[in-house]
């Protein structure tokens, strides 16, 4: 069990899932309008890489889950059984096969 997942229920992740989204459009709108200010900048650009590490994270899982059906897709794998750890790049979290 991961970290997350102790310290949050599904619950919470989705509501924090949504909470960022909506600042993530609260904060874009700013940029948009020229109203942003460096802070609101700085967090914008931190969300940006939350959410795109996200949607990396849900594909590599969609992949995963394709390819043990044994269908040809590309995985973040470096071998059949090795699974890197590439936590920061939003793939899968563990060496570990995907469950």
């Amino acid at each position: 069990m991961s970290t997350i997942e102790q310290k949050f229920s599904d619950e919470q992740l989705q509501i924090i899932g949504k909470v960022l989204i909506e600042k993530f459009d609260s904060l874009s709108s700013k940029a948009i309008d020229e109203t942003a200010t460096s802070n609101d900048q700085a967090n914008l650009e931190f969300a940006k890489e939350v959410v795109a590490l996200a949607k990396n994270r849900l594909f590599v899982q969609q992949n995963e889950a394709l390819a043990q059906k044994g269908e040809d897709v590309w995985t973040e794998r470096t071998s059949e059984s090795h699974y890197p750890h590439i936590r920061l790049h939003g793939g899968v979290i563990e060496d570990d096969l995907p469950t």
